[in-house]
């Protein structure tokens, strides 16, 4: 197949080394402008476009694929298909109508279950046992194409954002060249979704990780682990943002307020929430590095009876 291939960061690339790897003939790599990233803000490429590079594929970076350039642009290429995985425009039905195939996406959920952005933190934060990838002819509206195929994914007891993440590109990888086989020969089927069955998920920002210890042990740990490793959870001590990355959930019960720190150990802190008590195993005070809670405590002190706070 001619293929256009529209992504941008690292849950994309799997996916586009497996188009090339099958034999398909990847004429054009469409992804999202370089951004400047760190304190001298130099200018970084996407992920997807670092690897067309290494692969000698055309790289193309409008800043609005709606564009009636960017259309005439992408139309010169003759796409049999066009395979879209998290590139981060909405596109318009003049793109859509443009392979001789259609535009396939490769979604990080079991749709019609978290339509929208970040399926893969949510899926941790909500406690899911399960999740997965689609893929999907396209349509105008929001994740709401028709599904041609579906692979689960069953999450770990301690699954982070990020290790579902990586999990889910290969997942997600594997299914897209699958779901071009399909549609190559001609057995592919579409079903279409129940909307009436349609969750969506919003955007992760940094405001999400700012703990609020009312809530319950089991909420909040897995807040932690679905922030992890971006852009983390936090709360305040001692003035200071204190990040937690790992913490265990402990059914004891008492008469403390939530946020206060109720025993520290050699190895951990523990700390009331608004149902159980939370292990913190795993810490970052602003400042230092990331490390065990064992190493932190060698180096700072906590009194018990001291209260975490949010921001």
């Amino acid at each position: 197949m001619r293929v256009v291939f529209m992504g941008t960061p690292d849950f994309a690339v799997p996916s586009l080394e497996k188009i090339i790897e099958k034999g398909h003939e990847v004429v054009l790599v469409v992804t999202q402008p370089d951004k400047p990233k760190g304190r001298g803000k130099n200018l970084q490429f996407p992920p997807v476009k670092e690897c067309a590079l290494e692969h000698g594929i055309e790289v193309y970076q409008p800043k609005r694929v709606k564009e009636t350039e960017c259309v005439e642009y992408i139309a010169k290429y003759q796409p049999d298909i066009i395979v879209v995985a998290a590139f981060g425009q909405i596109l318009p039905k003049s793109i859509l109508d443009m392979p001789k195939y259609c535009c396939v996406n490769v979604h990080a959920s079991l749709l019609p279950k978290y339509r929208g952005a970040a399926p893969i933190q949510w899926a941790v934060i909500n406690g899911d046992e399960v999740t997965g990838v689609t893929t999907m002819k396209m349509g105008v509206g929001l994740d709401t194409g028709d599904m041609i195929a579906k692979k689960e994914v069953r999450l770990a007891d301690d699954e982070t954002g990020g290790s579902l993440f990586d999990k889910l590109a290969q997942v997600g990888a594997e299914l897209c060249v699958e779901t071009m086989e399909m549609l190559e020969n001609g057995t592919a089927v579409f079903t279409p979704q129940n909307n009436e069955a349609a969750t969506h998920t919003t955007m992760i920002h940094k405001d999400l990780g700012n703990i609020d210890w009312k809530k319950s042990a089991i909420e909040i740990e897995r807040l932690i682990r679905g922030l992890n490793p971006w852009p983390s959870a936090f709360s305040v001590l001692d003035g200071k943002t204190f990040k937690i990355w790992k913490a265990t959930v402990l059914p004891a019960k008492n008469d403390y307020e939530p946020g206060c720190i109720v025993e520290v150990t050699k190895n951990d802190i523990k700390v009331q929430t608004g149902d159980g008590v939370l292990s913190l195993e795993e810490v970052q005070l602003q400042g230092k590095k990331r490390m065990d809670t064992a190493s932190f405590l060698r180096g700072y002190k906590v009194e018990t009876g001291t209260f975490l706070k949010m921001v």
